[in-house]
């Protein structure tokens, strides 16, 4: 049996297969799946818009660093990019609908009425 033919012992990492995954794009796709489901929680959306924009400033450096040798990680980064983006215009739409509503006098006082109603049920 010769040396090529015999399977691979310890994984590709013990045959000196030095290459890391970059710490950014890494960091990027966590910041990017927090910050989607704080948007989507509409409580967190002033965070989940902040960790979006950290999270898209670390996919772009992450990027940059998976075009070093030696360094992996660019599909990663490009999850955590895609997430945190989407995460960045959720939060966006969602900081937009609620300023249009609250400009809304006739939308605000729709709002109003309905809970005074609601309040006058529950005390009955």
């Amino acid at each position: 049996m010769t040396a090529s033919s015999e399977p691979m012992r310890g994984g590709a990492r013990s045959m000196g297969s030095g290459a890391k995954t970059s710490a950014a794009a890494t960091f990027s796709l966590v910041f990017g799946v927090a910050a989607l489901l704080s948007v989507l929680t509409a409580i967190l959306a002033s965070v989940g818009l902040l960790l979006g924009i950290i999270g898209v400033i670390l996919a772009v450096v992450g990027l940059r660093m998976s075009r070093r040798p030696g360094v992996t990680g660019r599909g990663v980064a490009i999850g955590g990019l895609v997430l945190s983006a989407l995460a960045v215009l959720l939060g966006l739409a969602l900081a937009a609908g609620i300023s249009t509503f609250i400009n809304n006098e006739a939308a605000v006082d729709r709002l109003e009425k309905r809970v005074t109603d609601l309040r006058d049920k529950l005390n009955d």
